[in-house]
């Protein structure tokens, strides 16, 4: 049987001369951090303090036994590299092993029969990348960093949302594997479904060794109770499965998530175990495996082309997320830290988590976490936002990885779909690329031609696509909403979020609106700042251009724009990040099957960074998490101003988008069941008086949008500042002002606070009584103390109305700091 050694301890960093102690998993960042050579990045400006390590040449040793590697019980030892970050040389006492020029591979060198000193010899990423642009030669990019000449994670030379930390390390396990006669050099099982019967094909690479060249082998294989057995000739095998009536794997909100262990066993059936089977075991592999069926819907109809999932037969609306890496420094992210952060986008109501194009393909522990959750995942290829050669070292490098990464993932049932890249068939069409490439390469023969060759070869029980955004073909601009994916950034970008309403994608695969992080977060990582909008730690934790220049155009469409009000300015900034989004999807979710998901930029954060992210870089959520869970609800009652009705009519006779008429009531029904419901209904004055009232009962059909008819009376005027509308049902509340909140006339809001103990559980309910109007009542739990939390985020109060808000880990629960903690629309 194949023995492994785990190579984590023993390891030292040369800096300067000087041995330190080194982690493995790891970084050179994280090694020089816990040796006090250098400050933590994430705080203050420090991250420029350390710019010099990415420029830099680093080196590993370790010592290697001669009774690891010796042959004896064991013909073979290979030294496995499970991610090497970036370029390298391995060699022992000297003697070269191999060499590496990519952090998305693994790799295996056989070092049998050799010891002495271990070495990894780690490049300068940006030599690396230099070096490689030197033959390739120049590639258009968005950012000033070489990020497209180096198979590397490409968010380490920086993002709009995350800082330059030029990472060199072994990032992932180091190994040795020890081995006899052959192993199992690969395994892909391809898992479907039909007539009610699963069918699991395995299709096996074997390595031999001379001695085992001419054995005889055999492969067994077994999962939900069915076995096989197959002999192989030579180095390759397949050996099928079928299963009767297996539990199909659904997404979540759709059904459960039943998992089935398989298991694979090498066995040399001319060495006698004295098994009841006989045969001795070389190697053995397993998985957990769903069974399901996934397709993409891209068909023409009366809107263009559609992009609509549809798991086990059954279409689906996609409420998704964008996810970057959890970290800059990916070693760090234990598969706790992947479940916390995936639990709470499951909590809010997601089902698929998109992995973008300019991070990482993620350990096992992510997929195997959105495996049991329900959580869809869409992977991208790595590239983004660049122009990437085609030309060698990287076209190689390119196929070595993506079959690498296939192989290693499709395991995994929640894995619905391979996308070749993110903006690049944008960029190149729509960034002035074409002209500046002159004919060069830019990566489309990646997208195009060699990424879903592959795909098909070895992976096709999966759907690819070309990019996000993608139209489908040139026939079509990139980014046409009208066919295939969008990212819609000019709201974010120049506009008001009111403009989400003005059109109707087939899929918004990106689209999103900044805030500040928490406060807690800001206090922790710009220690001694005095906090201000232009303050220079929190100008240095804002990447994005003129950043604060767009969150400030967002508050002033819709508030006063605070003057020296920091703490305003921050709630502000946060409410108006819930709005944005909220607009967003309550406009698209409502116009389902036309649109068929959308994907919020982001989920999550890599430092403590202003973002679009909905949970920051310590893991705090913001007020858009909270509206996240109320937007992708199975069940979502919403009012869209007349400027969304009529968008939708764009281009028909007599419609003008933003123009009069009444708000569109919207009952959207992701449930498998029927909704039936009645809505009541207020046109009240700011005072809360009641000018008309009506109820309406609604039945919606499972996995279907109601939009009943609104009663004439009950519209406010589209001018009026003194009136707003109020829908109800079911717990659910949907509220339309006709004017920005600047131009509404909101009485000063007056509201009582009381605090109630709740014993030894650690909590509090903090209670809110409305005596007037409360629009967008926030408790910023956080500022209670760091680890405090609030289950609650906006809510808005009418005059007489109570909430009950759970506060947990907070450190002050007297009445007085409680109420210096809720903010609200109209400063109380």
């Amino acid at each position: 049987m194949k023995d492994v050694i785990q190579l984590a301890e023993g390891w030292s960093l040369h800096h300067d001369g000087t041995p330190l102690p080194a982690r493995v998993p790891g970084c050179v960042h994280t090694d020089l951090l816990a040796a006090g050579v250098i400050p933590d990045p994430y705080l203050g400006l420090n991250e420029r303090e350390v710019a010099w390590v990415g420029r830099r040449a680093w080196t590993y040793t370790r010592a290697l036994g001669a009774d690891d590697t010796a042959p004896g019980a064991h013909e073979r030892t290979d030294l496995v590299f499970d991610g090497l970050d970036t370029a390298a040389v391995i060699s022992v006492d000297g003697r070269e092993m191999g060499r590496t020029r990519n952090m998305h591979r693994r790799h295996r060198f056989d070092v049998t029969g050799v010891s002495g000193r271990l070495a990894v010899e780690f490049a300068s990423a940006y030599d690396e990348a230099e070096a490689v642009r030197a033959v390739t030669g120049e590639r258009p990019n968005v950012y000033p960093e070489p990020f497209q000449y180096i198979r590397k994670m490409a968010c380490a030379f920086g993002w709009d949302w995350g800082p330059t930390l030029v990472t060199a390390g072994m990032w992932r396990p180091v190994r040795l594997e020890r081995w006899s006669t052959a192993r199992l050099a690969g395994v892909r099982p391809l898992v479907t479904v039909a007539d009610g019967r699963g069918r699991v094909e395995i299709h096996v690479d074997l390595e031999r060794t001379a001695r085992g060249a001419d054995r005889r082998l055999s492969l067994r294989a077994g999962t939900a109770g069915v076995r096989a057995r197959t002999d192989v000739d030579g180095d390759r095998a397949v050996l099928t499965l079928d299963v009767p009536d297996p539990d199909l794997w659904w997404p979540r909100g759709y059904g459960e998530q039943p998992l089935y262990d398989l298991e694979l066993t090498l066995v040399d059936e001319d060495e006698d175990e004295g098994a009841a089977q006989g045969g001795r075991t070389l190697d053995s592999w397993s998985r957990r495996i769903g069974f399901r069926t996934v397709t993409l819907d891209r068909s023409r109809d009366e809107h263009g082309t559609g992009f609509t999932f549809v798991v086990n037969g059954v279409r689906i609306f996609a409420r998704g997320v964008n996810w970057i890496p959890d970290d800059v420094f990916p070693s760090r992210i234990t598969p706790e830290r992947y479940r916390t952060r995936l639990r709470q986008a499951a909590a809010a109501g997601v089902d698929l988590v998109r992995i973008w194009g300019g991070g990482i393909y993620e350990d096992h522990a992510f997929y195997d976490a959105c495996d049991e959750m329900g959580l869809m995942v869409w992977q991208d290829f790595l590239f983004a936002c660049a122009a990437y050669p085609e030309e060698q070292p990287l076209r190689g490098e390119v196929e070595a990885e993506a079959r690498d990464n296939v192989v290693r993932l499709m395991p995994h049932p929640s894995l619905v779909l391979w996308n070749g890249n993110n903006e690049n068939l944008w960029g190149f069409r729509d960034w002035d690329w074409e002209p500046e490439l002159a004919g060069d390469s830019w990566g489309g023969g990646y997208y195009l031609d060699l990424l879903p060759r592959l795909v098909a070869e070895l992976d096709p029980t999966r759907p690819y696509t070309a990019g996000s955004p993608w139209s489908g073909s040139w026939d079509h601009h990139p980014n046409d909403p009208d066919h295939g994916t969008h990212h819609s950034w000019e709201v974010w970008n120049r506009r008001d979020y009111a403009d989400y309403r003005a059109s109707v994608p087939r899929f918004v695969a990106e689209f999103g609106w900044q805030a500040p992080a928490a406060l807690a977060t800001l206090r922790r990582a710009l220690p001694g700042e005095q906090l201000a909008p232009g303050s220079p730690g929190m100008l240095h934790h804002q990447k994005a251009e003129d950043g604060n220049g767009k969150l400030d155009r967002g508050i002033a469409r819709h508030f006063p724009l605070p003057q020296g009000d920091f703490d305003r300015w921050h709630y502000l900034a946060q409410v108006v990040q819930a709005r944005a989004v909220a607009a967003g999807i309550e406009h698209w979710r409502a116009h389902w099957p036309r649109c068929a998901g959308t994907v919020v930029w982001q989920l999550n954060d890599c430092w403590p960074v202003s973002s679009w992210s909905a949970i920051d870089g310590d893991g705090r959520p913001k007020p858009l998490y909270h509206e996240l869970r109320r937007v992708y609800a199975d069940r979502l009652l919403t009012l869209l101003p007349p400027a969304g009705e009529s968008a939708s009519r764009a281009g028909e006779a007599g419609s003008e988008a933003g123009g009069g008429g009444a708000p569109v009531l919207a009952l959207v029904n992701q449930s498998a069941e029927p909704w039936h419901t009645t809505v009541t209904l207020r046109r009240l004055r700011a005072d809360g008086g009641t000018v008309a009232q009506a109820v309406v009962d609604v039945t919606v059909p499972a996995r279907s949008v109601g939009r009943p008819a609104l009663p004439a009376d009950l519209a406010p005027d589209a001018a009026s500042a003194e009136e707003f509308l109020v829908a109800d049902a079911d717990g659910l509340r949907a509220l339309h002002f006709p004017v920005p909140d600047k131009d509404f006339s909101c009485p000063a809001p007056r509201f009582d606070v009381t605090v109630h103990d709740l014993g030894d559980s650690g909590s509090v309910d903090v209670v809110v009584t409305a005596h007037t109007l409360v629009r967008d009542l926030l408790l910023q739990a956080d500022r209670l103390g760091p680890d405090a939390a609030c289950d609650t985020g906006l809510r808005t109060l009418l005059p007489g109305e109570r909430v009950r808000l759970r506060l947990r880990g907070a450190s002050e629960t007297g009445a007085n700091a409680v109420r210096a903690a809720l903010f609200c629309g109209e400063p109380a």
